[in-house]
């Protein structure tokens, strides 16, 4: 495992679990409110694609472990994107907005929940941010004709806010 995402999951502040000051842009609609924080460690898979004549690296989607504020395994997330709880609750998001504080870093994002399966924590999720991203990039380099369909792994971390319609 990538020495410096090992780091960062055991000496990751407990702040990071709490409600984030998240970004107007990325916000859900007011009917909706927070309910969920799970942190992501993992990594961003890339394919070499082509597309009319200029070779680049695009998003396969994520391979990433979910945990709580105990820093205790509680699920997956994986492309979809989907996030799926150990006791069985899983959600399908689609990426509504994004925004990029860093350039060193992916996105941030607002995701709406478009399927819901299961029962769990994660079964009454409408809306989810994705925040406090570290890595997860596309890499800059090595897409061409000679490494057209070959998957690159870039490792990074992430919290994931869930919300709930408000009652």
């Amino acid at each position: 495992m990538n020495k410096l995402i090992l780091l960062l999951l055991c000496c990751l502040p407990q702040l990071v679990f709490a409600q984030a000051s998240i970004p107007k842009d990325i916000q859900p609609p007011k009917a909706h409110s927070p309910y969920l924080t799970v942190y992501a460690n993992g990594v961003q898979i890339y394919q070499c694609t082509v597309n009319q004549g200029s070779y680049s690296w695009q998003v396969q989607g994520p391979d990433a472990t979910l945990y709580n504020e105990k820093h205790e395994i509680v699920g997956e997330h994986y492309k979809g994107p989907i996030w799926e709880y150990k006791k069985g609750s899983r959600v399908q998001g689609r990426v509504v907005n994004s925004l990029s504080p860093s350039d060193n870093a992916i996105s941030w994002l607002l995701v709406e929940v478009v399927s819901n399966r299961g029962d769990g924590p994660f079964s009454a999720g409408t809306f989810i941010n994705r925040f406090n991203t570290v890595g997860g990039l596309s890499p800059l380099t090595g897409c061409d004709a000679n490494h057209l369909g070959s998957e690159k792994k870039i490792p990074y971390s992430a919290s994931y806010l869930f919300y709930k319609h408000s009652s």
